[in-house]
């Protein structure tokens, strides 16, 4: 352990990184402020390497002790979300429409401010990569890095993470073996046929009564295809057809998602959806054309990074204060793909309760700054019992 507490000295100034970054957010894949800020702050800290472009905006930095051959990766994720920020927070975005409302500032602060603490001590024998990777929320920056070579150039025996989460007690870490978050496959879908008049529905089809079929019936997934005691999400997100009051429109788009634990659920839902859509075309005389994406796999934690997980909670928070025993999350992550890759453990960290439009992706979210160094704890604890030095 580092000797002095100088978590306590270092927290402020990760605070004030967070609030920088917060109010100069960026989307993915168009985060090369975001990614230059990162850069400086580990080349002034005194990496051995800095890399950058990596899976477009990535960056990696390589930080090594010791003699040791052995080497973990740490991640944070860069983006922000196109949402309109409504915290009046003195520090709140100056970009308009474009918020951190999932605690990506924080995420990424955090990584930085420990990346400041271990560049300084040392206390490790082995290498640590610090992954700071593009465009978690839709477009799979993950993924993206992984495929630009990211664990041929920087193999790791394990890579892990943290999220804030609201609803988990404050002062409280949460990981589990296995599925912690859930696959997402995404799909569009839409009936055309000929638009007529109000008045005169017959002299046309009329895609919004084939689309309210669909949003009944696919629901069918759900209640009459698996087995009950299975996690298996289906909503529709989206429906859009028609501009004027006095006219049945010839077309109607709708869009969906389906949130699941098991991989052969996608296939599964694939399936169906387009049952489902094309037989309630066929009866409504309309044609109905799916466009069904294969999204994130499920996020499923390794039994031996989530055990080092878990003793480094501990070692932070105190035992009783670590949950392993909770139900999984239906959201998705995709740090997903690289645990998938290389193996880790992604870890929940306790923020408390918050009121509406206050939780993740809220347009009045708020990361609480008070988790700063539990975080930075957490990741000292992990790094030098992981890659204890000699």
């Amino acid at each position: 352990m580092l000797h002095n507490d100088p978590i306590a000295s270092l927290t402020p100034e990760v605070i004030a990184w967070r609030h920088h970054i917060h109010c100069n957010p960026e989307l993915g894949f168009d985060e090369n402020e975001t990614a230059r800020f990162i850069a400086e702050k580990l080349r002034a800290f005194g990496f051995d390497e800095v890399h950058e472009g990596i899976g477009g905006t990535g960056v990696v930095g390589v930080l090594r002790s010791g003699t040791g051959t052995r080497a973990i990766g740490l991640r944070a994720e860069l983006d922000a979300l196109p949402v309109v920020e409504r915290t009046g927070l003195p520090y709140a975005s100056r970009n308009e429409g474009v918020m951190h409302a999932c605690g990506h500032d924080g995420h990424t602060a955090m990584l930085l401010g420990a990346a400041r603490l271990l560049s300084q001590s040392r206390a490790f024998d082995g290498t640590v990569y610090f992954v700071f990777q593009p465009a978690e929320e839709n477009e799979g920056g993950s993924l993206r890095m992984i495929e630009d070579g990211l664990f041929e150039r920087f193999p790791v025996e394990a890579i892990y993470a943290v999220h804030n989460w609201p609803g988990l007690e404050q002062g409280t870490i949460a990981a589990r073996a296995g599925a912690q978050m859930a696959a997402v496959d995404n799909f569009e879908l839409t009936f055309e046929g000929f638009g007529a008049h109000a008045a005169m529905p017959q002299l046309g089809d009329d895609p919004i009564l084939a689309a309210g079929a669909f949003v009944q019936a696919v629901q069918r997934i759900v209640s009459r295809s698996i087995d009950p005691q299975t996690a298996l999400v289906v909503s529709l997100t989206q429906i859009h057809g028609g501009n004027v009051g006095n006219i049945v429109p010839g077309r109607v788009w709708l869009q969906g998602t389906c949130r699941f634990f098991e991989p052969g659920h996608s296939d599964h839902c694939e399936k169906l959806v387009g049952e489902i859509a094309h037989g309630i075309a066929a009866a409504h005389a309309l044609k109905a054309t799916l466009d069904y994406h294969k999204g994130y796999p499920p996020l499923i934690n390794t039994a031996d990074a989530t055990a080092r997980a878990i003793a480094a909670a501990a070692a932070t928070v105190g035992s009783e204060n670590v949950t392993t025993e909770f139900s999984p999350s239906l959201g998705c992550e995709d740090f997903a793909f690289m645990i998938r890759a290389a193996g880790g453990c992604y870890a929940w960290i306790g923020v408390g309760d918050v009121g509406p439009g206050e939780g993740l992706h809220g347009d009045r979210y708020v990361f609480n700054d008070e988790i700063v160094p539990t975080v930075l704890r957490y990741y000292v604890n992990l790094v030098e019992q992981t890659l204890p030095a000699s």
